[in-house]
């Protein structure tokens, strides 16, 4: 068997953006090797990988101990950039932070597979607050097999290569073109999706901070995580503890009787919906 056949993945230190250099990755391709013609197996490969991935771990004879609690996972997570995401799109990107509130499903085009991945990695670090990139999904074929897994995920960001995915609203809330910097809302998700004084206020914040010169990515993603904060803070007075003595859910006679503007009642209600916090 090949001695070159086999390149497992690696978890690396890496440099502001997460990129991994030319002489790093032949670096990681030699020791793979020698470890190969070493042990003659992939079996050796495949434990130090599944030793990282599950005890967090890895020792080498050679390279020593590596051990991932030393390699914060956030800096992976600000390895795009919410600056150009806001740049492309401006005030449009409030439909991006209101669906990611609401746990919608999102789809992204683009013809290069570069373009697609690099924007939807960036997408959770607007909702930071939950810190949750399982929701990505950023290369999808229009396969059975791969839409039924997709189909399966509540809410999620898929990327797409293909532009038949645009005439499949069965897959999408809100649909980006990222060939041509359009984003679109589903028919079905309008309702829930219904922007008001609140969302301006969302988008204004994100796009001022965004194009201060002076703010780095994640002191943009900080404002933002502030004001999802403020929103959650809002919503708090109006639930209660269920019948059950658990968890809190939604008081919707309470909300309805603030009488905020219909917009923002709306987007509460449906952001209770998406915490889980309504009454079964």
């Amino acid at each position: 068997m090949n001695a070159n056949f086999f390149i497992p993945l690696s978890l690396v230190s890496t440099e502001e953006h997460g990129f991994i250099s030319q002489q790093l990755k032949f670096q990681i391709f030699l020791s793979c090797k020698r470890m190969y013609v070493k042990h003659g197996s992939p079996v050796k490969m495949m434990e130090s990988y599944i030793a990282v991935l599950t005890k967090g771990i890895c020792q080498s004879e050679e390279n020593g101990s590596f051990l991932s609690k030393d390699f914060d996972v956030r800096k992976a997570y600000l390895a795009g950039s919410i600056k150009d995401i806001v740049s492309q799109f401006g005030m449009e990107t409030v439909i991006l932070h209101t669906a990611l509130m609401l746990k919608k499903r999102i789809v992204v085009y683009h013809p290069k597979i570069e373009a697609v991945q690099e924007f939807t990695r960036t997408l959770p670090a607007l909702v930071w607050h939950r810190q949750d990139w399982t929701i990505l999904h950023s290369y999808v074929h229009l396969s059975a097999d791969e839409l039924e897994a997709l189909q399966m995920c509540p809410g999620y960001i898929a990327g797409f290569v293909d532009l038949e995915v645009s005439n499949r609203p069965d897959l999408y809330d809100v649909f980006v073109n990222l060939a041509d910097s359009e984003i679109s809302i589903a028919p079905l998700a309008k309702e829930a999706m219904t922007m008001g004084k609140l969302h301006k206020e969302i988008g204004q914040l994100i796009v001022q901070s965004a194009e201060d010169p002076e703010k780095s990515d994640g002191q943009v993603i900080q404002d933002i995580a502030l004001k999802t904060k403020e929103i959650f803070t809002n919503l708090a007075p109006f639930s209660e503890v269920s019948n059950d003595g658990g968890k809190r859910v939604l008081n919707f006679e309470a909300l309805k009787q603030k009488r905020f503007p219909p917009a923002t009642e709306n987007y509460l209600y449906h952001l209770a919906a998406a915490e889980q916090m309504l009454k079964i």
